[in-house]
């Protein structure tokens, strides 16, 4: 069916409502238009799906909603009786369309003979996390777009263990959803009827008070914090979103007494008014934040992104607030809980930290240098979770931290996925043990690269948008993997791994041997110099991402190679 064609089937279904239908209908001479809504549908992978909201396939809808629930229904009921009364979890963030989404999710899993969970008002994702492993649920589903700008929605779905969905149930699903009719195969029901029935049952407070004990159990040093609570401040900003409750609650409980949250992002809102984007990597989001901590003398900045998985921190130095990325953030919460926990004798015998393919490779060097094992897997925090698993049912190593450079961290056993309340409290923390030495995080940072040697990152996107966009990643990843540089930015290649072959290439050798994983269209480039290139195309927006692993000899050395090293991935931009 060509795009123009489910364009015509949608704009006669029935299943539309009248505003809907006038949607479609005032695109109906706009052909660029209902190509890009209609050309091809979303894509379920292991992340669900997600994209800008509007009515076509490749948007996010009520009718999309529908389609990819009953497909996950199906794959629920598949699994017997008892996974079905175990159920669902079922989630929301701040975005606009968020509960009517979560609503009706929740009401075709009730028609489908599927138990239901639902949480009364927006929560954290990790929280969602949580719950399924609290309650023994079979699966959840969290309506979030995550970071993404306000026009865009999304659909997280988890397995029985709090992690994203495995790959062979997001396949299936994927399967069921091209063999089915987006508006006939969904089985649904009215939400309230299905509440009244008992078919659908509420979550709150209990569930938040859970959630919270567990993570209050992750702070390892509350007498430093009580030490410096009397001049200790701290700025939160939720920017609108999910973490406005429960990560002051936490640093309130973690004894932090002077917090101020900024009051304008306080207000949830999915349409962001406020800032550009909701995304705590981008410092230029926390200008209503610095300007507050600038007012009542502040020595931390957090912010949590909407659905409170993510968290970005700035630090105080000569009176200016500084980023610090989230490999940075990674490396110090790795090196304070080491030293923290063995001074508290809460160290695990056997203790491993876990991060990805694509961040700084100074964690790496941290664990060499305090005896913790280290693991490095593909992007997601579903690929740690399988690790932590491993590791359970091996019994040989507990994990005390897993870090992505995205600004995402997980600690404890009782979420598997990012966890920004839990981290907010711990980065708290971490500032409060530095304050009381006099310094701040930036100076910590300074005092970790003269430990573990000098270290520089930055991640290049290539944006590639529309019916072409595809496309255009796939012959960019094709082109550097059939050919790949023999330098970057001047500098040698001295190794090619080729993470969906598992090839390990030494230029002029060919392969000498084999990745330890196996199966992500991953290339990365070892450099001579001890840096690298590392390049994957997004799991979850139009882009290319390029990640530039520096080393040097100083600050300076590394930064400068960090420079060019981006400078060139940007340049490879230029060449699409």
């Amino acid at each position: 069916m060509t795009w123009r064609e489910t364009y015509e089937k949608w704009l006669n279904s029935p299943a539309l409502s009248e505003e809907e239908w006038k949607e479609l209908d005032a695109i109906r001479d706009d052909p660029k238009e209902i190509e890009d809504r209609f050309y091809a549908p979303l894509v379920f992978g292991t992340a669900g799906l997600r994209g800008i909201m509007g009515l076509g396939t490749n948007r996010m809808n009520i009718h999309v909603i529908r389609h990819a629930t009953q497909a996950f229904a199906e794959l629920i009921v598949a699994e017997g009786t008892e996974a079905m009364k175990r159920g669902v979890c079922v989630c929301h963030d701040c975005r606009n369309n968020g509960v009517a989404f979560a609503r009706e999710a929740a009401a075709i899993m009730a028609a489908n003979g599927v138990h239901v969970r639902i949480f009364e008002s927006l929560r954290p994702t990790p929280e969602l996390s949580f719950a399924i492993r609290h309650y023994g649920a079979e699966a959840g589903i969290n309506v979030t777009a995550s970071h993404n700008p306000k026009e865009y929605n999304g659909y997280k779905v988890y397995w029985s263990d709090g992690a994203q969905l495995p790959p062979q149930h997001a396949a299936e699903i994927a399967r069921r959803m091209e063999n089915s009719d987006i508006f006939r195969a969904p089985h649904s029901m009215d939400f309230d009827e299905a509440v009244e029935k008992g078919l659908i049952e509420w979550m709150g407070e209990e569930t938040d008070e859970a959630f919270l004990k567990n993570v209050e159990a992750q702070a390892i040093n509350r007498d430093v914090v009580a030490k410096v609570a009397d001049d200790f401040r701290v700025v939160y900003t939720p920017f609108h979103g999910c973490g406005w409750k429960l990560v002051p609650e936490a640093l309130h409980r973690l004894g932090v007494k002077h917090l101020y949250p900024v009051e304008e992002q306080m207000v949830l809102d999915g349409n962001f008014p406020t800032v550009k984007s909701p995304n705590p990597e981008n410092p230029e989001g926390f200008y209503l934040a610095i300007d507050l901590a600038k007012k009542v003398d502040s020595d931390l900045i957090i912010g949590t992104d909407p659905d409170s998985d993510r968290i970005g921190v700035l630090a105080r130095r000569n009176g200016e607030y500084i980023p610090i990325t989230g490999n940075q953030m990674g490396c110090l919460l790795l090196d304070y809980i080491i030293n923290a926990r063995r001074a508290a004798g809460t160290m695990p015998e056997h203790p491993a930290a876990l991060s990805t393919i694509v961040s700084t490779t100074m964690v790496q060097r941290i664990c060499e240098m305090n005896d913790v094992h280290f693991e490095a897997t593909f992007t997601g925090f579903k690929f740690m979770a399988e690790k932590l698993a491993e590791y359970k049912a091996k019994g040989n190593y507990e994990y005390i931290l897993a870090f992505e450079e995205s600004y995402g961290y997980m600690m404890g056993d009782y979420v598997r996925d990012k966890d920004a309340v839990t981290a907010s409290m711990m980065a708290a923390e971490m500032a409060a043990y530095y304050y009381d030495r006099g310094m701040t995080l930036i100076d910590a940072i300074d005092e970790l690269y003269k430990k573990y040697g000098f270290y520089s990152e930055e991640t290049v996107n290539l944006f590639m948008y529309g019916v072409d966009g595809l496309g255009e990643m796939r012959a960019l990843m094709a082109s550097l993997r059939q050919t790949p540089p023999a330098e970057v930015g001047g500098t040698p290649v001295t190794r090619v791994r080729d993470y969906q072959t598992g090839d390990v290439v030494i230029p002029g050798l060919g392969v000498v041997e084999k990745t330890p994983i196996v199966g992500s269209n991953v290339l990365f480039f070892e450099l001579s110099d001890g840096s690298a290139l590392v390049v994957r195309p997004s799991g979850t927006e139009p882009k290319i991402k390029m990640y530039v692993l520096a080393r040097g000899a100083s600050a300076e050395e590394a930064k400068a190679r960090k420079d060019r090293y981006a400078a060139y991935a940007r340049s490879l931009a230029e060449k699409k």
